[in-house]
């Protein structure tokens, strides 16, 4: 063992040799600060490895890399065909080690493992391949003009690019950026969040063991106010992407607003659920509590503001806490009954009790939960408040976690307008067994994304993304290759003469 990796054991008996250093030019190197983070199992709050923090000068290396990797004939030169071959290989070897992964990120996260293993892996893998087919049939157009020109336009990859990912789904938000990013041959820097460091570093002894090119991908741990700063403002980055709060978001957009960097912002969320009278009670209960409390409340498309037809609003309320005591079930990682995990870290675990301390001190009632589950680990509750007014600030900022408001309506006209008095625009959720009313109510709502009895449905076949203050531009399907190539002009004359 060296001093850049460490043997680790998981409590469900996996073993590994889990790397600690920055993965740079395809090595893993020690950082030249010296600093660590710590990573901490949410559920025994035991400290279970550390890892080197990038400073500004790693940093400058890493893109340093990037930078040389954009330009070299085994990057810049490599046909589509080939790069998605190395892509659907590196699928194959995350298919391959999608236990060892799934363990890693149950530990490190607080998600049960049977989710990381069933949900996590899945999309992380599968948008991986998705993306390794799109990487040969990023096409340029001829346009018409007239006799005397021939123009055309190709589509080529932006340069390097900075990634900064989130904590609540690790391994699939890094697929989510480097999938279309290496598609269309851009050469990547990406950090992980501090919260969870760890599997991001077993994702880069598979990206090396693809076959990638060195500097093509290089991964670094550290804090966002040192190493994502440092890689925000770098002068060699020419496009940043990331996935967090808005807060945060809006500090990028400023650092980026410097030198005028590409950018692509996916960040918070209130999204509206709207229950109407003809829906599918049972179906839209199930929904209703999956899109709030799975990944325990930690999602940016959580739909925790739920509005439910005054006429059922009574049976609603039953049936959901009904549900939510049958389901929900708390527990740690690796117990196969487990619905909801700890809370990520003690900071989210103190942010989401303090906002239910303020849910009670406005005034809502509380129909269950409310409290931290007790003992040690960051367990909190599934909390439903009810009798929720649109001006109380658990109906109005983003929780992130297992807290739900439910509050009823009358009309059509009313919960549209409801749902849409929010500065988020994510997702939005509709049950309604009326064809046209779906399609007219989803055409109203001021959200990215809207489902229609269902809510979560996620497929990275299909566009991802918010307006207002959840985010500028889209990931994942077609649309997430926008987001990664810049369209040159080429006019050709053809005989016009001054």
């Amino acid at each position: 063992m060296s001093n850049l990796s460490i043997e680790l054991e998981a409590p469900n008996g996996r073993k590994w040799t889990q790397p600690t250093g920055l993965f740079i030019n395809n090595e893993f190197v020690a950082s030249t600060s010296k600093q660590t983070i710590e990573s901490i199992d949410p559920a025994t709050e035991l400290r279970i490895a550390e890892v080197h923090t990038a400073s500004a000068e790693d940093v400058d290396k890493a893109v340093q890399a990037a930078k040389k990797a954009l330009k070299h004939e085994s990057w810049k030169h490599m046909s589509g065909t080939d790069r998605g071959i190395l892509m659907a290989k590196l699928a194959d070897l995350i298919e391959e080690e999608k236990e060892l992964l799934a363990t890693i990120d149950a530990w490190d996260n607080g998600k049960p493992y049977s989710v990381a293993l069933g949900d996590d892996l899945p999309e992380t893998i599968g948008t991986i391949r998705y993306y390794s087919g799109w990487a040969d049939k990023t096409y340029g157009q001829t346009i018409s003009t007239t006799r005397a020109k021939f123009a055309y336009t190709l589509r080529q990859p932006i340069g390097v690019v900075a990634q900064i990912i989130p904590w609540n789904y690790p391994l699939s938000m890094a697929a989510w950026k480097l999938g279309p990013a290496l598609a269309c041959g851009n050469t990547v820097v990406l950090k992980a969040a501090e919260q969870t460091p760890l599997s991001i570093l077993v994702l880069g002894t598979l990206i090396k063991k693809a076959g990638f090119p060195p500097g093509v991908v290089n991964l670094i741990n550290g804090y966002g106010r040192e190493a994502g700063a440092a890689l925000v403002q770098h002068p060699l980055v020419d496009k940043v992407a990331f996935t967090g709060s808005t807060a945060t978001a809006s500090q990028i957009m400023k650092m980026a607003a410097r030198t005028l960097k590409n950018i692509t912002l996916e960040t918070g969320g209130k999204s509206p659920l709207i229950v109407f009278e003809d829906c599918d009670l049972e179906q839209a209960i199930k929904w209703s509590h999956y899109g709030i409390m799975s990944n325990q409340g930690q999602i940016c498309t959580a739909t925790s503001r739920l509005f439910v037809h005054s006429s059922i609003y009574e049976k609603f309320l039953q049936a959901f806490k009904a549900q939510v005591k049958e389901v929900s079930k708390v527990g740690d990682q690796w117990d196969e009954s487990t619905f909801q995990g700890p809370q990520v870290t003690r900071a989210q675990y103190d942010r989401i009790l303090s906002y239910i301390a303020i849910g009670k001190s406005e005034g809502a009632t509380l129909l269950c939960g409310g409290e931290a589950q007790g003992g040690k680990g960051f367990y909190i509750q599934p909390t439903v408040f009810t009798d929720v007014k649109d001006s109380m600030r658990i109906s109005r900022e983003e929780i992130f976690g297992p807290v739900v408001t439910i509050s009823s309506f009358e009309s059509e006209e009313e919960v549209i307008s409801r749902a849409n008095d929010t500065t988020y625009g994510l997702g939005a959720s509709v049950f309604t067994k009326d064809l046209e009313r779906a399609h007219r109510v989803a055409e109203e709502m001021e959200a990215g994304m809207v489902w229609i009895n269902s809510s979560q449905d996620c497929d990275f076949r299909v566009p991802f993304g918010g307006v207002k203050q959840s985010g500028i531009g889209r990931e994942l399907g077609e649309a997430g290759l926008e987001a990664y190539t810049q369209v040159k002009a080429v006019h050709i004359n053809m005989g016009t003469k001054l």
